[in-house]
């Protein structure tokens, strides 16, 4: 089976492009690079070399705006003889706070550009699709754990970009629902890195997430970690969140390519995330006992927009996909510490 994977050398895409090799799916990455690394792809053809691995692996340097370029993806696989059978569509922008500064570009990149790569799917007769969502669409509020009906009110535009997806999923199903198949995944906080330690999490910048800046502070690039507020209505005071493993996020991907293939078809919004309410102090605690070294922080005043606490419910992901999270939070910092650790500077 041939898949495109866009945005496939970023964090997420380059976990799911190497599960997807070896389990023996033809890849075709479609990557601009603007907020990832192609030392990516030579990290991820490196895996398999070194291991004596066949694999099947195409990369197009390309912008999902780019209609042209799109079509001859579709139309050169076809050409070969090798039709795209699914699309995992992972480009995008992702930044927050850079939405609340540039939301134009976001709604032209995430929203624009993926309406271009839905119609040369239509073009092309290519139905299955796997979409990278987030739980960012879900807003304020602490009731959790959080479901998929949970009100879906997001409160910054990158959010409200993947809501203008989502709706042009449910709107596009509707048009023709003996056609369609999409999962759409809502991620809630992916983090750690593949074992090896060959691919994990870069940010360019300053990380604007919490578990690349513990890593950053460890490796000494960065003084300290801030926390935003210690009198949240929690166990001690501190913001609670989901944290997933990047890999148990990347076996989500792959068991919904599975679900998809079972369906005539369907139309699924889904959590992904452990299930699990993690606390800042929680995360500080545990990376220092795994890896041995401590963590400076300092108590800010909490941000605008922050909640006390936001974790997923993934009973709907357990039951229709049959997946269940496998790794501890263990795992995530002895993982997230040894990628750093081999990797300081990350891919440059």
């Amino acid at each position: 089976m041939r898949v495109l994977l866009t945005g496939g050398s970023g964090f997420i895409g380059s976990h799911i492009a190497l599960l997807l090799l070896e389990r023996g799916y033809d890849v075709i990455i479609l990557d601009s690079f603007v907020n990832s690394s192609p030392n990516v792809i030579d990290r991820i053809k490196n895996y398999f070399d070194n291991n004596n691995l066949n694999y099947n692996l195409t990369t197009i340097k390309g912008d999902i705006r780019d209609k042209k370029l799109i079509d001859s993806v579709f139309y050169d696989s076809i050409s070969k003889f090798k039709p795209i059978d699914t699309v995992i569509h992972l480009a995008g922008l992702k930044s927050v706070s850079d939405s609340l500064i540039n939301p134009l570009q976001y709604w032209d990149i995430n929203v624009c550009g993926t309406n271009n790569l839905l119609l040369t799917m239509k073009k092309y007769e290519c139905y299955s699709l796997v979409f990278s969502s987030s739980a960012t669409i879900y807003g304020l509020g602490d009731s959790v754990p959080i479901k998929e009906d949970h009100n879906i009110s997001p409160i910054n535009p990158y959010g409200n970009t993947k809501v203008a997806i989502e709706n042009m999923f449910y709107d596009l199903y509707k048009s023709n629902n003996n056609l369609w198949k999409i999962c759409s995944l809502r991620y809630f906080n992916p983090v750690g890195a593949h074992a090896s330690g060959l691919i994990g999490e870069d940010p360019i910048g300053l990380p604007s997430n919490l578990f690349p800046f513990i890593t950053q502070v460890a490796i000494g690039r960065q003084k300290r970690l801030k926390v935003f507020g210690d009198d949240w209505d929690t166990k001690d005071g501190s913001g609670i969140r989901d944290y997933i493993h990047i890999i148990d996020l990347s076996e989500g991907h792959l068991a919904s390519l599975d679900y998809l293939n079972s369906k005539q078809s369907c139309m699924e919004f889904i959590n992904l995330g452990s299930g699990k309410g993690y606390s800042v102090f929680d995360i500080i605690k545990q990376f220092e006992l795994s890896t041995g070294r401590q963590i400076p922080f300092s108590i800010q005043s909490r941000r605008d927009g922050d909640v006390a606490q936001c974790y997923a419910d993934i009973s709907k992901a357990k039951k229709l996909l049959g997946w269940t999270p496998l790794r501890s939070l263990e795992q995530i910092c002895l993982d997230g510490w040894n990628w750093q650790m081999k990797n300081p500077n990350g891919y440059s």
